[in-house]
């Protein structure tokens, strides 16, 4: 597989504040790669440099071969990348279907392109199919979730970057979501995900990166990561035996 993202040297922050150190990451095509830590290890931040919503001091950010950095989020979007933000973010008063189409606001594609991605999103998410003229904020947490993910397809993305999957869900949820990101890789969708819940994290991506206090302090195959005593004890809550 290629590489579809590639950050490098990668320092970034708010302000004056540095939150990211160093910090190298790859995404290939085709592959779902989880970005796991404790809180306040600077996973979200590092999303929102990748999508252009905080600002990067140093480093390069290679997408498809393209130096992102510095751009807009809304040109990032334009080259591929959708950005799920922890907590959902859906349009209070809009309706699902208008969350929906939302996500596609940049896209220039014709109706009918679009109307064919909406049904796609709309038979991995069954749930939001009944609930289409429904105010989002009235949906359930899980369902708000699935409308959130929903949307970023709807910008019709390279890499899908999603933040805190699991966040405030019940295990019967997080495990319909799981699912669903499966499918939705199989159909050929590339994802960065961020995830506390480590154990789904490394099952569902294949390869994952650990980072602490902004930097990178370890990375390979997911089986590999599941292994290691670090990462057992500190976020598995396993003891070497």
């Amino acid at each position: 597989m290629v590489d579809l993202l590639k950050a490098s040297g990668l320092c970034g922050g708010y302000g004056d504040v540095q939150v990211l150190h160093d910090v190298a990451l790859t995404v290939k095509a085709g592959e779902i790669v989880c970005l796991i830590g404790s809180n306040g290890a600077g996973k979200t931040t590092l999303l929102r440099v990748l999508s252009g919503m905080a600002k990067s001091t140093a480093g390069s950010i290679l997408f498809a071969d393209q130096d992102l950095r510095g751009l807009p989020a809304q040109e990032i979007v334009r080259r591929g990348i959708a950005h799920v933000p922890e907590g959902r973010r859906l349009f209070a008063g809009m309706t699902v279907r208008e969350n929906l189409l939302m996500g596609s606001y940049l896209r220039g594609d014709g109706r009918a392109v679009i109307n064919k991605d909406l049904d796609f999103v709309l038979a991995t998410f069954p749930k939001l199919a009944e609930r289409l003229h429904q105010d989002a904020s009235t949906l359930s947490g899980g369902e708000q979730q699935m409308c959130a993910i929903g949307r970023g397809l709807m910008a019709n993305p390279t890499l899908l970057m999603i933040d805190e999957l699991s966040l405030g869900l019940s295990p019967k949820l997080v495990g319909e979501l799981s699912k669903a990101l499966t499918e939705i890789n199989r159909a050929g969708q590339s994802i960065l995900l961020v995830e506390q819940d480590v154990a789904t994290a490394l099952r569902l991506a294949s390869t994952g990166f650990v980072l602490d206090t902004g930097r990178i302090v370890l990375s390979g195959p997911s089986n590999e990561l599941v292994a290691n005593p670090s990462v057992r004890e500190a976020y598995l809550g396993m003891t070497a035996a």
